[in-house]
Order: C-alpha cells, then sequence, then structure tokens
C-alpha cells in the first residue's frame, strides 16, 4: 500500500498513503491543498487532472507558481460552485477538525465527487489520553501541538467518532487507513489491532450510501 520514499520524493507520509489509493487518470480535487505536493505527484507520476482550492495566498500562489491548477479561496464556498459528479476524488486531508459544518460539507463533496477521501489527527491516541488522565489540562501532541486558546482545531475527533458519524449522516466506510507517523510526518507506518488508540491520524474512503440521508 505504501509507496517507496523514491516514488513519492518527500511528501508526507499521510499523502503518500492517499496518493496510493488513487487510480491513475482520476480527476482529483484538492482541498486545503497547502503547497501543492499531493497534486504535484499526482500529476506526475499518475497522469491525474488535479484542481486545488487553497484559503492562504502565499501557499495558493506558490502552487499556480508550480503550474498548478489552484483556486484562492474558502473551500466551504468554492465547493458550491461545481457541477454533480465533477470529480472522481475530493480530497479532504486533514482540514475536518476545522470545519464549522462537516455534514453539510461533507454532502457537497459527496455531490461533486465519486468517492471523498478525508483524513484527520485522532483525538484518542494513546499519548492524548494520558495527558488526560494524569494531568488533566487540555491535551497536546506532535499531530494537535496548539494550546487550547489558540487551535485552529473547533472539533476533537475520534476514528470512532467518525465511523459513528458516516453511519448517521447516510456514508458507506469503503476502506479505513490507520497511520501511525513521526513528529515531522516523513515517516510512518499503517497499523491494523486498536486503531483508536495507537493511531495518529485516520484516512477514510467514503461515499454517499444508496439510502443515506440527505443533509
Amino acid at each position: 500500500m505504501v509507496l517507496p520514499e523514491t516514488e513519492t520524493e518527500n511528501i508526507r507520509f499521510d499523502l503518500r498513503i492517499i496518493a496510493s489509493t488513487i487510480p491513475p487518470g482520476s480527476r482529483v480535487l484538492d482541498l486545503g491543498c497547502g503547497n501543492g505536493d499531493l497534486l504535484a505527484w499526482l500529476a506526475a507520476n499518475k497522469n491525474v487532472v488535479g484542481t486545488g482550492i487553497e484559503r492562504d495566498k502565499k501557499k495558493a500562489a506558490y502552487c499556480i507558481g508550480r503550474g498548478l491548477s489552484v483556486l484562492q479561496g474558502d473551500l466551504n464556498d468554492e465547493v458550491d460552485d461545481y457541477p454533480d459528479c465533477s470529480f472522481d476524488y475530493v480530497i479532504l486531508s486533514q482540514t475536518l477538525q476545522q470545519v464549522f459544518e462537516p455534514a453539510r460539507l461533507l454532502y457537497s463533496l459527496a455531490r461533486i465527487g465519486r468517492r471523498v477521501i478525508v483524513s484527520f489527527p485522532n483525538f484518542s491516541h494513546y499519548s492524548i489520553r494520558l495527558q488526560l488522565l494524569w494531568k488533566g489540562v487540555a491535551p497536546k501532541n506532535d499531530q494537535l501541538p496548539y494550546s487550547w486558546y489558540d487551535s485552529p482545531n473547533i472539533r476533537v475527533i475520534t476514528l470512532q467518532d467518525f465511523r459513528k458519524f458516516a453511519r448517521d449522516v447516510g456514508y458507506t466506510i469503503l476502506k479505513e487507513i490507520a497511520v501511525v507517523t513521526n513528529p515531522v510526518n516523513s515517516e510512518g507506518r499503517v497499523v491494523r489491532r486498536f486503531t483508536n488508540l495507537r493511531a495518529n491520524y485516520g484516512i477514510y474512503i467514503i461515499e454517499k450510501s444508496r439510502n443515506g440521508k440527505n443533509i
């Protein structure tokens, strides 16, 4: 599942995992695409037709300078402009915990994309649990490094929470990948046992259930 380091250049470990799930030639929308590392790799190695949306002006400009098709703006607003089934995959990487209305956003993403890939830091990692147990303070770790008063994260999500959320709002989880990474996210491994306790990140491929609820 994990692509060799020489093939993925030096993109983040979680992005390598996401890249390994996307078939060649797919139409991809990357929301919160940052500096465009994933889009650039997919275009160069899998002939993907990729588009990105990035709120940060400097990052969006950097992407454009790399020759990538990236819009600068708020992803919640921009996704409404796309017609149904515009993409094969829509990627929301490490952003769900910062979204005000996740159910509504995912509904929009499932409308414009055949499948949606969602990843987020796992707030149920054992290091987080131990800090709450022994210190009794709002916890931090390498994947959630902010203090409670300056964090951009408005939600805390666990793998178990997301599984229940997906069912409740009418999505089918096609694949769940739980990963452990090092502090700089350069290396890591997939974990398969006690994932809600051991994983730093969860990566999910989902699609709208045929009898799912509309939001």
